[in-house]
C-alpha cells in the first residue's frame, strides 16, 4: 500500500484513478486561480471606466481545470459545462456561537 501511495503523478495508476486532475499540481492550479484573478481584474476595470452608455465586456470565462474521474459532479453533458453546486447538498447550519470563536 506505500508503493502504491506514493507514486509519481504521472504514473498509470494515478491518471487512471484521478484522470487528467493527476497531471496538475499545486503550482498549476495556483496559477489557473491567478490568471482568473487577473482576467477578473481587468474585466472590472474595463466595466468602470467604460461609458455609461456603451455595451459592458462580457465576464471573463475561468480556465478550465480537470476534474477527477471520482468526483461526481452534475453537468450538461452536451456542452461541458459543470453546475457549480450539487442541488442535493445542503448548507450546514452554523450557530451563533460557532460564528463568535470563528471571528474571536
Amino acid at each position: 500500500m506505500a508503493l502504491i501511495k506514493h507514486l509519481p503523478r504521472d504514473s498509470a495508476l494515478q491518471r487512471e484513478l484521478h484522470g487528467e486532475a493527476a497531471e496538475w499540481s499545486v503550482t498549476d492550479h495556483l496559477l489557473a486561480a491567478t490568471v482568473d484573478h487577473l482576467a477578473v481584474a481587468n474585466w472590472m476595470f474595463q466595466c468602470v471606466n467604460a461609458s455609461e452608455d456603451g455595451d459592458q465586456p462580457d465576464p471573463p470565462q475561468p480556465v478550465p481545470r480537470p476534474v477527477a474521474k471520482d468526483e461526481d459532479r452534475g453537468g450538461d453533458e452536451e456542452t461541458g459545462e459543470q453546475d457549480e453546486r450539487d442541488p442535493g447538498t445542503e448548507t450546514p447550519e452554523i450557530s451563533p456561537g460557532q460564528l463568535a470563536r470563528f471571528f474571536g
